[in-house]
């Protein structure tokens, strides 16, 4: 009788390895940011539009009032250039090395940087950008819901409500998107988001030529201590830092566009980023610099704030507000969700459920609003966010990698042009949330929670 002899060590690695890589596969068509990669380029355009337009637009005429007018302009066209510079960097990192692509910004981190180092480098500012933006979503939605609401029914007409209870309203809106499985099933949302942001800033200049230069309008700076002014402008430039912010979602937006060695990503992604800054510059430049020239010093950290009239026009404009931050909430909520959802699949070894990723997202959905609820600071939340976690993560860390890995030749434009952005990457970083951080404070004392 001819005996079995011991299982062949090749054919039994072999098989191991094929399980694993389908497990692995298997996992990736779950998570929601490898799940689909049909998106055309005009995907492209319209996500980074929704990423970038939003709660920044808003105050930009009151960070160029803490700015000034050549200050202000510059800084906005500086922002501009850098921030499309570095978004092509990004862009182009996806997948320089052939059949390879980095998907998540923390995977290019690690190739830079080392397995650990990478994360470490990275997924802190990452989820303080990500987690930090939906904050602010939510703050800037439930306010934008409370003035459409007392611009369309004023007191005494209508009994007065606590800004909470519309931020309790806006998130039970995203309570309910939160459950769209992955990037490409929220392009509708998206869609809508950018379309309202174009809308949205077209009124609110559009409606300040209407109104036109005020009569007692001053370009002045609003404090009258030489502190006072540099501590704004400093808060100032974190609020323009806030305004570019695309970039924290760039490579999950990327992951979604097919590839191939004969048409690889960074085409079709490229020709949506364009597009997406064009749009960003219609939005951003006549919203602040007409904002400004009308209200100067006088304008508030929201513009809506000081349009009152036309009232159904002031509203239209709220509720396009309430829209699109709704669609930015969640392209910013979407790559978090592939972070828990990998911890909890890879590391912690739950089964990937529906169950278990609909108590995932309502968790952190219930999170962004209570810390919302509880500092609902509108600029200054935008400012220290902005100076604190955007500017590394836009600004300089996509700088730093195309260092480390292309190596350009020293002095060459390549290395100086990386120094530069890295230098004001630095600076912004710094020095913006020293003022974002003493306007909470300065808010906060005569804050009444939950009030």
């Amino acid at each position: 009788m001819e005996t079995q002899g011991p299982p062949d060590k090749k054919y039994g690695s072999s098989h191991y390895i094929e399980e694993k890589l389908a497990k692995q596969k298997e996992i990736d068509d779950w998570l929601p940011i490898t799940a689909s990669r049909k998106a055309k380029w005009w995907y492209s355009a319209f996500h980074n539009v929704t990423a970038m337009v939003g709660a920044g637009v808003l105050s930009l005429p009151y960070a160029m009032s803490e700015l000034g007018w050549g200050p202000g302009v510059a800084v906005l066209l500086l922002s501009w250039v850098i921030t499309l510079y570095t978004l092509w960097q990004m862009v182009e990192m996806h997948e320089m090395i052939p059949g390879r692509r980095f998907d998540r910004y923390h995977e290019l981190g690690q190739y830079t940087f080392g397995e650990k180092l990478g994360l470490y480098i990275v997924i802190p500012q990452k989820l303080v950008v990500e987690v930090g933006a939906n904050i602010v979503y939510m703050v800037t939605g439930g306010i934008s819901l409370q003035k459409f609401h007392d611009t369309v029914c004023p007191s005494p007409s209508c009994r007065p409500l606590k800004t909470t209870y519309f931020i309790m309203i806006f998130a039970s809106v995203q309570f309910a998107l939160s459950h769209l499985p992955n990037f490409n099933s929220i392009s509708g949302v998206s869609l809508t988001a950018a379309v309202m942001s174009l809308s949205y800033s077209t009124i609110a200049w559009g409606a300040s030529i209407e109104r036109g230069v005020q009569p007692d309008v001053k370009y002045s700076y609003r404090p009258s201590t030489t502190a006072g002014k540099v501590l704004d402008f400093f808060s100032a430039m974190g609020n323009v830092a806030f305004a570019y912010a695309g970039h924290n979602v760039v490579l999950e937006i990327q992951a979604t566009i097919p590839s191939t060695p004969e048409k690889p990503s960074k085409g079709p992604m490229w020709r949506g980023v364009i597009f997406a800054y064009i749009v960003v510059a219609l939005c951003y430049f006549p919203v602040a610099l007409i904002g400004y020239w009308v209200f100067g010093n006088k304008v508030e950290a929201n513009i809506l704030m000081s349009l009152n009239k036309p009232r159904w026009l002031i509203a239209l404009a709220n509720m396009f507000v309430v829209i699109h931050v709704i669609g930015s909430y969640q392209v910013y909520a979407m790559p978090v969700f592939d972070m828990i959802e990998t911890v909890l699949v890879k590391k912690l070894r739950f089964k990937p459920t529906g169950t278990l990723r609909f108590v995932a997202r309502n968790v952190y959905v219930a999170f962004t609003m209570f810390v919302a609820i509880t500092f609902p600071f509108f600029s200054e939340l935008l400012s220290f966010f902005g100076g604190f976690a955007f500017a590394p993560t836009t600004y300089f860390l996509p700088c730093i990698m195309w260092l480390a890995i292309y190596k350009p030749r020293k002095f060459s434009l390549s290395w100086w042009s990386n120094w530069v952005c890295i230098i004001v990457g630095l600076l912004l970083m710094i020095l913006s949330p020293i003022g974002g951080l003493r306007q909470i404070i300065i808010k906060a004392n005569n804050y009444t929670f939950y009030s």
